[in-house]
């Protein structure tokens, strides 16, 4: 299957400042600084739940312009201690958002960039906290409605076009366990013995990453040899969706939060065939915000760097550098 050529991104240097920030009596956030210290701040938002960032994270941002902040969210890549629950919510990983700009002083962010979980987060920081928020950049776009949660791990969905890997999802556990596999995965992903809640782990990730990009994805299963990737992302996704991000149905969607955030500059891209995060999400925030711009990536499904999504956000990126925010 021939695959079509990688896109170069930008080449940044390693990052001149990593750290731990604690935000509570639990949890130390791990966050990383590249690009131009005098550029114009921007911080990218990792998806899962309970994904990570690294240097390969800043390709999308010009270091000649762009002072490019990387964080690890509660629990997640190398913040402490990893696959933690306790205290991990939506409205504590945007309250960490402000308090990490607020201890680099930083006045407000030039850009926020969020993908996938990535872009939730980002649009909800940016509804609470519409003053620190120059432009929004978003990719893969998920707003954690029952649907966009059926349509990834409940038949009828995704499991339409990967009716294979979705058996192998659900065979995973003991046929006793598979009349509410939501409750079964989230019950052993959360169990201390590692015996029960690494394998679940490994297919929960492996079901999720084997359907985020067009072309087979043999680099991303190796995320599931890195332990501090394997569980925490499991883990925290479970936890989030069982718990539906502590959001209302529909809530990042509704005109009055909309509305809040109306005036800032933003772009949505998309990939056509995205079956993570099925495009009508995307399509969706477009009408609730017509103002916003929006590219669809013919050739792409969920992943960042698939080469027709990644070219058109370092475009995008890389014009947003002389916006007067």
């Amino acid at each position: 299957m021939n695959q079509p050529p990688q896109v170069a991104g930008h080449q940044h240097d390693d990052a001149w400042d990593a750290n731990w920030l604690g935000v509570d009596d639990i949890h130390e956030l791990f966050y990383q600084q590249f690009g131009n210290k005098d550029g114009k701040p921007v911080i990218y938002l990792h998806g899962g739940p309970g994904g990570q960032c690294s240097k390969a994270n800043t390709q999308f941002f010009d270091p000649q312009h762009y002072h490019v902040v990387l964080l690890d969210q509660r629990g997640a890549g190398q913040s402490r201690p990893n696959a933690c629950t306790e205290n991990n919510t939506t409205w504590h990983l945007v309250a960490d958002i402000e308090t990490l700009r607020k201890h680099l002083n930083i006045p407000k962010w030039h850009l926020v960039f969020g993908g996938s979980w990535g872009s939730t987060l980002a649009l909800a920081y940016a509804q609470k906290h519409a003053e620190s928020v120059g432009s929004l950049v978003l990719r893969g776009v998920f707003t954690v409605r029952e649907f966009e949660l059926k349509w990834t791990s409940s038949p009828g969905g995704a499991a339409t076009l990967f009716p294979d890997r979705f058996d192998d999802f659900i065979n995973f556990l003991p046929e006793e366990e598979r009349a509410d596999h939501h409750e079964s995965y989230h019950k052993r992903l959360m169990s201390e013995d590692t015996s029960i809640s690494h394998p679940a782990a490994v297919a929960w990730d492996h079901y999720e990453i084997g359907m985020s990009t067009l072309y087979p994805n043999i680099e991303g299963l190796q995320k599931l040899e890195d332990p501090s990737y394997l569980l925490a992302h499991a883990r925290m996704e479970a936890h989030y969706f069982k718990n539906r991000a502590w959001l209302e149905e529909g809530q990042l969607l509704k005109k009055e939060n909309v509305d809040k955030v109306r005036h800032i500059p933003m772009t949505i891209v998309q990939g056509r065939y995205d079956v993570v995060c099925p495009p009508i999400t995307a399509w969706d925030l477009h009408k609730a915000w017509p103002e916003s711009n929006i590219h669809w990536i013919d050739d792409a499904g969920h992943s960042a760097t698939e080469p027709g999504t990644k070219r058109k956000l370092i475009e995008v990126c890389d014009g947003y550098v002389g916006l007067d925010v």
